[in-house]
């Protein structure tokens, strides 16, 4: 394999995805395309501007055109789509942009890899297309399709045309879902980062509900790592569910967030939760692991104290992301939930 697509590739796993591939293979050439929303920065790429193996594009998956000249010019080996709307809160406030993304986007991108001969098509799907679970079992790749929100439900729609061009076309698919991840570059919308940075701040930690939603938490490390194996090793036409089979309420991973800083727990208060907010999630892994043998290497422990650390060392980086545009959406998710709702973890 030397000339691989990423899609999505200036985000947060995305970005991480390129580092891995470019760290572990000296004659591979990834060609990044990005649109640079809010969630894509350059920044998160910012040593490889040296780097010949490593061509920045800025377009959108929804330029059919654009993603036609790309694959004339480039004879790639496979493409790897990152490129999605992705904040469960966002969609819920507008979910026109994830239909655009999600399903044109990846329709657009199917069609051009088709067209160009790609030899395989990872499509990076979440374990959130499951729905929700109840207090037992895991998620396996033959769970029904349940999704309960519009990012969701357009993630289960992007993977359903993955499997027909596959099915139709014999065009060399697969498919990763895995559950969430953390990690360095993380947008600080999503839980993590955001309660490091409230934290450091010493700003209060708005935590959803009682605080007892289940999350399976992996680092983006690991889940990079899995990504490469499907692209190298993955059977066509296969799902792969990723996850590191670490399942913690959301409100112990707040606890440790701020046992790592020193700080108090009183930083927290409980907000109003959000609409359709999934209760469980859990990710049988077995099959990737038994079938392609990758398995995760990153303790949630070792791996969340290093994340901490990485951000606060990179408060340079977090302040300037969380400046301008981003305060305006702060105040639209959180500004009108200000009121503490009562609930506390039993």
């Amino acid at each position: 394999m030397n000339k691989v697509l990423v899609t999505g590739g200036a985000g947060f796993i995305g970005s991480n995805f390129v580092h891995h591939m470019l760290r572990c293979y000296r004659d591979l050439t990834m060609v990044n395309l990005d649109s640079l929303t809010y969630a894509g920065n350059l920044g998160n790429l910012s040593d490889l501007k040296e780097d010949s193996r490593h061509i920045f594009i800025r377009g959108s998956v929804g330029d059919s055109d654009l993603l036609t000249e790309l694959f004339s010019e480039h004879a790639f080996d496979a493409v790897v789509n990152f490129a999605a709307e992705t904040h469960v809160d966002r969609s819920l406030r507008d979910a026109r942009p994830f239909l655009d993304t999600n399903l044109g986007g990846t329709q657009n991108l199917l069609d051009a890899a088709r067209a160009g001969g790609a030899g395989r098509f990872v499509q990076i799907s979440t374990d959130e297309v499951y729905g929700s679970l109840g207090e037992q079992g895991r998620f396996t790749e033959h769970s029904p399709i349940t999704p309960n929100n519009p990012y969701s439900a357009t993630k289960a729609g992007a993977d359903f045309l993955a499997l027909a061009a596959h099915e139709s076309h014999d065009l060399d698919v697969v498919i990763t879902r895995c559950s969430n991840n953390y990690g360095p570059f993380q947008f600080p919308e999503k839980l993590i980062p955001l309660m490091i940075g409230n934290a450091l701040d010493d700003k209060r930690l708005p935590v959803y509900g009682d605080g007892l939603h289940v999350r399976d938490w992996i680092h983006v490390d690991d889940h990079c790592a899995a990504i490469d194996t499907v692209l190298r090793t993955g059977r066509a036409g296969e799902i792969y569910n990723v996850g590191s089979m670490h399942d913690v309420p959301n409100v112990e991973v707040v606890k440790e967030i701020l046992h790592h800083l020193g700080k108090p727990e009183s930083l927290i208060q409980y907000v109003e939760d959000r609409p359709g907010h999934d209760r469980r999630y859990a990710i049988d892994a077995s099959k990737i692991q038994n079938e392609l043998g990758w398995s995760p290497t990153v303790s949630f422990r070792d791996g969340l104290k290093a994340t901490v650390e990485w951000y606060v060392n990179s408060k340079d980086w977090l302040d300037e992301i969380r400046s301008g545009d981003y305060q305006v959406y702060y105040q639209k998710m959180y500004g009108d939930r200000d009121r503490s709702t009562g609930i506390r973890p039993v």
